[in-house]
């Protein structure tokens, strides 16, 4: 059983701001993110940036980082000659860097917390894959590639496990066996297409796994369609009746074939009133969404 934190207390009491896109940030930090270990490369050559790319989004207000480790995998890190124990340590190192950002950033004083980021099995071949799921793997398979890294975050002691962009109801499935005993409360972000998963499931089905699994404090969506987030926020409440967590990206479209984004930017503050009406409780943004944002969330959140 996943016991009351801080954390849970302040989730119970209202709405928690998150931050937005790490990639993006460190990318406007001058970091060159063009490499299969994308953020989780700057974790093993300069965390200082990422430091520096925490602490920009707390300074606007939010008050979760989340880790670099969404591609930070074991698997990965072999590939680059990082040995298992060395992997652990980055991974642990990951939460590290956020909680010397949530002391050092300015602010007003209120508490902040870190969650450590769980990418999905398509995150780790940087093959666009995780915007697909399907990847040919059962269950138990996909629960044996996530547990490992669960545990070395777990480890750490974040404050939560963010189980995010997840394309696939299966690899849901693994995810929370994965996380069931680790101690650790976690939330369960999907990354979707309308009403279904980005592997074509109900996104009814797809939610209702997490309803009764004790860890998982949160469900929603994330790094899909602003658009997409409030039908997905409304329907996450009434199937497992947790809080829900939402985090859409900017609403461009990343073309993995030409390695960019495309489209316009749809990504509203205005948007979080009906977002917290419908039941979301952690509310930020994905991919593109910068510390301005983060700061405009802020204050519609104070409004309210």
């Amino acid at each position: 059983m996943t016991r009351s934190t801080p954390f849970t207390e302040a989730l119970a009491a209202g709405p928690v701001l998150l931050d937005g896109g790490l990639s993006g940030q460190l990318s406007a930090l001058g970091e060159d993110l063009g490499d299969a270990l994308w953020t989780a490369r700057v974790l093993a050559d300069r965390p200082e940036a990422l430091v520096a790319a925490h602490r920009a989004f707390f300074a606007a207000g939010a008050r979760v980082a989340t880790t670099a480790s969404y591609q930070a995998t074991f698997e990965g890190f072999a590939r680059r000659g990082v040995g298992r124990r060395a992997a652990a340590g980055l991974l642990r190192a990951s939460v590290a860097a956020a909680r010397e950002a949530a002391a050092t950033a300015p602010g007003d004083g209120l508490p902040r917390w870190v969650a450590a980021s769980v990418g999905p099995y398509g995150a780790m071949l940087a093959d666009g894959s995780e915007y697909r799921g399907r990847y040919g793997l059962g269950v138990p398979e996909l629960e044996r590639f996530h547990r490992p890294r669960i545990e070395a975050l777990a480890e750490a002691a974040p404050d939560v496990l963010a189980l995010e962009t997840v394309p696939d109801a299966d690899e849901a499935r693994a995810l929370l066996r994965a996380v069931s005993g680790c101690g650790v409360p976690a939330w369960l972000s999907y990354s979707v297409a309308g009403g279904r998963t980005r592997a074509g499931q109900p996104l009814a089905e797809a939610f209702a796994l997490a309803a009764d699994v004790e860890e998982v404090v949160a469900v929603g969506v994330n790094c899909c369609r602003p658009e997409d987030a409030g039908p997905a926020v409304e329907l996450a409440a009434r199937v497992t009746g947790k809080p829900v967590v939402v985090y859409p990206n900017s609403g461009e479209v990343w073309d993995v074939a030409a390695g960019a984004w495309t489209g316009r930017a749809t990504f509203a503050a205005e948007r979080v009133t009906g977002w917290v009406e419908a039941g979301a409780r952690l509310v930020g943004g994905c991919c593109r969404v910068g510390p301005d944002t983060i700061a405009d969330l802020r204050e519609r959140l104070a409004g309210r």
